[in-house]
């Protein structure tokens, strides 16, 4: 279907003053300059829906380098895909030519399997508006006029709430894998359910995300597990089979823990996750990670330490393999990694309690990461409830009463030289 219907601001309500500046700036520029230009894709969901859009895109007629002759902030990035981003100092906004359905051409590429190689055929309105993903991203707000466009009904699902792939399921989720894991992210965002024949092949074609490179699937782990969503976001990928593509060792956790400390400590987690997110607060890829492979770190310490080696190198070893594993399917930057393995290394400090040592170690800067993850160890089950009430307290008294704590806590395990606990 490729009819567009206008639909007036009396029915939808969007008023200018709702997109931000840039973004108007821009679409005015585009239209002065004689181009068709729109704000569309999330912005305008988002605003039907009486939400506050975190990006503003914008699609246009214009090619990117005309994009660049009427707005010389233009850097233009991306082979695949080419893009517009619009700079205005350290911000920018993300303006797309109008797509058209691929052809055999070089700028336009299909794989014998069905995914898209290269997308940058341009095209109409009309064009690009069947060529998006689902349906309710499919909407393109004129300024000029003040009237949503809708070539796809997508007005029909957001008032359903309900999101539909924009033509056959199969081919579109063979096009770009990816669009399984959207699909998952704007139901937990939106809580909007799958339409019936655009949920029917998730399950049997997940396995597709296998193609999909391990640094893209990074920057989408992170949208879907830190978009303030995460909990919802976890028994969704898991109940629709995609969560084992992205995180393999966790799902293998989730099935071999009787305990379920793990299931425990990862709801913990996130739901933690989720509440830092809401409020404002800063999280951190690293402490995902840590989380979703703490198990196998576990089981892959413990061997180690059976076959001889100390505890510390043993959490190394174990944390190298789980690391290395993990990155066949997320490819974890190393800023990241290297902080997950810190905070795995430095759970077994919090066992010592002298206080020179204890002082110092709550100037370590990956310290509160570290004392978070050893307080959710404990939530989950594991026996370390005293220690996370010792060291709330450690940072909350003055030095007079931290060195009474320190002289008062015992037990604090001795070491001999290899790094070993002595045998009792």
């Amino acid at each position: 279907m490729t009819d567009v219907v206008r639909i007036p601001f009396s029915e939808h309500g969007i008023t200018e003053k709702q997109i931000c500046k840039k973004a108007r700036t821009i679409l005015k520029a585009l239209t002065k300059a004689g181009y068709e230009a729109y704000l569309v894709g999330g912005a305008v969901r988002d605003l039907l829906l009486d939400k506050q859009p975190k990006d503003f895109d914008i699609a246009t007629n214009a090619h990117p380098e005309q994009i660049k002759q009427v707005l010389p902030s233009t850097r233009i990035i991306g082979r695949r895909f080419r893009l517009a981003h619009v700079h205005f100092g350290r911000d920018y906004l993300e303006v797309a030519t109008f797509r058209a359905p691929h052809n055999k051409s070089d700028k336009g590429q299909v794989s014998n399997d069905g995914r898209i190689i290269h997308d940058n055929v341009y095209g109409t309105v009309a064009e690009d508006a069947v060529r998006r993903d689902f349906t309710i991203n499919a909407l393109f707000y004129d300024l000029k006029t003040g009237d949503v466009l809708d070539f796809v009904g997508g007005m029909k699902d957001i008032e359903a709430r309900q999101l539909r792939l924009i033509g056959d399921p199969d081919v579109r989720y063979r096009e770009d894998p990816v669009r399984m894991l959207r699909g998952i992210r704007f139901m937990a965002k939106l809580d909007f359910s799958l339409e019936p024949q655009t949920e029917a092949p998730i399950c049997e074609m997940s396995g597709l995300l296998s193609q999909i490179a391990p640094a893209r699937l990074f920057d989408e782990t992170l949208k879907l597990f830190h978009s303030g969503q995460g909990l919802m976001t976890l028994d969704l990928l898991r109940q629709y089979n995609l969560f084992s593509c992205l995180f393999p060792l966790a799902e293998q956790s989730f099935i071999d823990d009787k305990t379920k400390q793990f299931d425990t400590l990862v709801r913990a987690a996130l739901a933690n996750t989720d509440k830092r997110i809401r409020s404002g607060k800063p999280v951190t890829p690293a402490f995902l990670f840590a989380v979703m492979l703490w198990h196998q770190v576990q089981q892959g310490s413990k061997f180690y330490r059976d076959s001889g080696n100390p505890d510390l190198q043993s959490v190394h070893l174990a944390a190298s393999d789980a690391l290395g594993l993990q990155v066949k399917s997320i490819a974890i930057p190393r800023r990241f990694s290297n902080v997950t393995r810190e905070i795995w290394t430095m759970q077994g400090r919090f066992q010592f309690k002298a206080c020179r040592r204890s002082i110092n170690f709550t100037n370590n800067k990956r310290f509160r990461a570290a004392y978070d993850f050893m307080c959710l160890r404990a939530v989950s089950g594991e026996p370390l409830q005293d220690d996370c009430e010792w060291w709330t307290l450690f940072q909350e008294v003055d030095a007079d009463e931290q060195l009474e704590m320190c002289n008062k806590a015992k037990g604090s395990p001795r070491r001999n030289r290899s790094g070993r606990r002595r045998r009792k």
